[in-house]
């Protein structure tokens, strides 16, 4: 994702200063080397991608030189749709420099071309499409995504699968057994100080990542691109109506409830009924992913006042 942003950056101002040409062909090719780490990591040539579940997990080296998969559906599977850039032809109409670079790369080493999307097709707005995820990833992905048994809330986008609630996942090593469960709220793992609280919570960065990633994908495949949404509604719903659901369900975390106080207060009687805070928004560091609820630092603008963008850019990518 730094990589595609920083080509990005350099594109444009190549085309304002041609000595940053040679900066978009080196980040291209941080891009397409990032791509090829992930399914080659090790002496092993361990691929991050599990061609039997389709998604992405983490694999652990061990001291002896073994490997083993954590099969464990977390944003460490999701994270990999967000290195996505939708760039135009005409951005590389005058960048002869990086357009024969960039040539010499994918025709030198079609096992990195092999890894991302078809970056030489282009849609009919004159579109490329530069990401990590092929489509076939991109819709096995998504399925666990929007699945509401998953990772799916009423509130957005949980940090690790619902699954896991009722069947914690466990890494036996050394004799000793380390589980993860599904947890909504508060870590009650006192892993990292006691602050290990990605395991089910909803967290604003990430979601709007994912959100501003599917309206990047909708930019370059259109409107007739279609997934259920719900999984196992029947409702299809294209990719940028995915991103308004899902921005939605965020901001529902900032409406009020039928008691009229806002909803991530939960049972919060100081905050919800005080005169100086019950009419006043707060950003909590992060939200329950089964209730909502405010957790953490309440002031946490520096991420969660992100919900501002999404209301902000919510019209900015085409019908």
């Amino acid at each position: 994702m730094f990589s595609l942003n920083m080509l990005q950056i350099s594109l444009e101002l190549a085309n304002h200063n041609i000595n940053y040409e040679e900066f978009a062909a080196k980040f291209f090719r941080h891009y397409l080397n990032i791509a090829w780490a992930m399914h080659h990591i090790g002496k092993k040539e361990i691929s991050l991608w599990d061609d039997k579940d389709n998604f992405y997990y983490d694999e652990v080296l061990l001291e002896n030189g073994s490997s083993e998969r954590l099969k464990v559906r977390s944003l460490v599977g999701i994270i990999p749709l967000l290195a996505v850039e939708v760039i135009n032809s005409d951005t590389f109409k005058n960048l002869r420099r990086f357009k024969r670079r960039a040539i010499e790369i994918i025709r030198s080493r079609p096992d990195l071309a092999s890894l991302i999307s078809r970056i030489e097709q282009k849609n009919d707005k004159g579109d490329h499409l530069f990401a990590i995820m092929r489509s076939f990833r991109l819709d096995h992905l998504l399925r666990r995504m929007l699945d509401e048994a998953e990772f799916l809330s009423d509130y957005g986008i949980r940090s690790l699968s619902k699954h896991y609630e009722k069947n914690p996942y466990v890494f036996e090593h050394y004799n000793g057994k380390h589980t993860i469960q599904y947890e909504a709220g508060e870590s009650t793992s006192d892993m990292f100080g006691g602050n290990s609280n990605w395991r089910g919570p909803i967290w604003l960065p990430l979601n709007y990542l994912i959100i501003i990633s599917l309206k990047k994908y909708y930019a370059y495949y259109g409107p007739e691109y279609v997934y259920e949404f719900p999984k196992g509604s029947g409702v299809k719903l294209n990719l940028k109506e995915i991103a308004k659901e899902l921005t939605n369900r965020l901001l529902s975390l900032f409406d009020r409830d039928e008691t009229g106080k806002y909803r991530y207060y939960a049972e919060n009687i100081q905050f919800s009924q005080n005169i100086h805070f019950r009419d006043h928004q707060m950003f909590y560091e992060f939200f329950n992913g089964d209730t909502g609820k405010g957790l953490g630092a309440s002031h946490q603008t520096g991420w969660t006042a992100l919900i501002a963008n999404l209301l902000l850019e919510e019209d900015e990518y085409p019908a």
